[in-house]
């Protein structure tokens, strides 16, 4: 059994389909490498069907860099949940965070998410990698995950959802 302390980094926060496009991209990208060989195949399809071959082995390069520096100087192992699973974990959420903001340019605030998510002198490294990543994932033209479900289920004018 997991104590309090090892399985925060797990704790629901919110759900992956308020999260903009490079955001939720980001975790699923991160589920489906850390869930095996099969998944991670699907990662390098997605990323070769939008690239080509060529670039696309770039990308993947980078993005299994940051998984593995990532795991290799993490502070404690970063907690996922399932690749199906609708829910947002803390550290998930943060990852997501990281990347967009190191997408943006947001570097000083991309430098303090990657010290806590790495040791300190790996954070410089991490925080280039995820801005290739995220900056891949925005040439993706990825759809944000509420975007799809609105175009999925349209709601009538008069109706009212609260959760």
């Amino acid at each position: 059994m997991r104590s309090a302390a090892e399985s925060r980094g797990g704790a629901p926060v919110g759900v992956v389909t308020e999260l903009g496009s490079v955001e939720a991209a980001s975790v699923i990208y991160l589920r489906l490498w850390c869930d095996g060989p099969k998944s991670q195949e699907s990662v390098w399809h997605d990323f070769a069907s939008s690239f080509g071959a060529d670039q696309g082995r770039k990308v993947l390069k980078g993005f299994e860099d940051l998984c593995r520096l990532c795991a290799q100087h993490g502070r404690r192992p970063l907690m996922r949940h399932s690749v199906s699973c609708k829910c947002l974990g803390a550290d998930e959420s943060c990852f997501a965070n990281f990347v967009a903001a190191a997408a943006t340019g947001d570097r000083n605030d991309a430098m303090l998410i990657a010290t806590l998510l790495v040791r300190p002198d790996v954070a410089p490294l991490v925080t280039s990698l995820a801005a290739d990543f995220g900056l891949a994932l925005e040439r993706m033209n990825l759809c944000a995950p509420k975007e799809m479900d609105r175009r999925a289920h349209p709601q009538k004018p008069n109706s009212t959802t609260l959760h």
